[in-house]
């Protein structure tokens, strides 16, 4: 997976025995993997792909028991959030049989066959699991407290409700994976911002450019469909020179201002 920024789909930290090479990591061992604020990216050798959604944590291993030849099978342990898997399932035999651990399900992954899984724990031990594709393995959902089971359909999207199997929607609306990425300037927590915990982003036409190189400076916004903004002279004091008479109706007023208008006449050489 990768771990620079600078590449798509990368994580924010990675645990265990790794190589690193080239802003990638490779997990040569049991691991675990935590994503940012975007999903991370994990692709898992000969099988296929599988993606953190931002903000979770997934451990991974493997089974070291399978024997010579055979695919071993795939361990996550999902402490928190969502993931997304697409990969090829291992074998069809139990033991070898990949699984999803949560802090109240053992989710068991049949195979051979294509599995495009999507599981995401909410609240309260809120456990949601998308059973994606007609052609889509049978997975089984064991109880980690209550005992029981629940065969998710091949194309079944189904709830399990404060984490028990005698509260599901069988039928869940909401999607059980990631978001979807958001697009080049959009805003990356829309549920934030309509909750009000999050400032609106600029779009993307309104971008700020900061001049210069300091870290904070006023700037200005221009819209492209706006006319282009006209520039405005800024008053300049008048140069030096004679004072105009000050005009009152052609009279001037007696007493007092006109012996003031008289003094200023005498200053600036103004004829009387």
């Amino acid at each position: 997976m990768p771990l620079d920024k600078s590449i798509a789909g990368a994580a924010l930290a990675v645990a265990g025995p790794i190589q690193a090479w080239n802003g990638r990591a490779y997990i040569t061992g049991s691991g675990t993997i935590t994503a940012g604020e975007s999903t991370a990216q994990v692709t898992l050798p000969y099988r296929g792909t599988m993606h953190v959604c931002a903000s979770s944590t997934v451990k991974l291993a493997t089974d070291s028991g399978a024997a010579a030849g055979e695919v071993p099978g795939l361990l996550v342990a999902l402490d928190r959030g969502a993931v997304e898997m697409s990969f090829a399932a291992s074998n069809v035999r139990a033991q070898n049989a990949d699984t999803l651990l949560t802090p109240y399900f053992r989710i068991l992954i049949g195979g051979p066959s294509a599995v495009d899984l999507s599981v995401r724990m909410g609240d309260g031990g809120d456990t949601c699991v998308d059973n994606a594709g007609a052609n889509a393995p049978y997975v089984v959902v064991t109880s980690v407290f209550e005992g029981g089971l629940y065969r998710v359909q091949p194309g079944q999207r189904v709830m399990f409700v404060h984490g028990s199997l005698q509260k599901v929607v069988d039928q869940e609306k909401e999607p059980c994976g990631c978001p979807p990425a958001p697009k080049s300037g959009a805003n990356e927590f829309p549920l934030a911002q309509s909750e009000g915990l999050a400032p609106k982003s600029p779009p993307a036409a309104e971008a700020n450019t900061t001049a210069g190189t300091g870290g904070a400076a006023t700037t200005l916004v221009y819209k492209s469909s706006q006319p282009a903004p006209q520039s405005v002279a800024i008053p300049q004091p008048p140069a030096a020179g004679p004072a105009s008479p000050v005009a009152n109706g052609g009279k001037k007023k007696p007493g007092f201002f006109r012996r003031v208008g008289r003094f200023f006449k005498r200053i600036f050489g103004a004829e009387g």
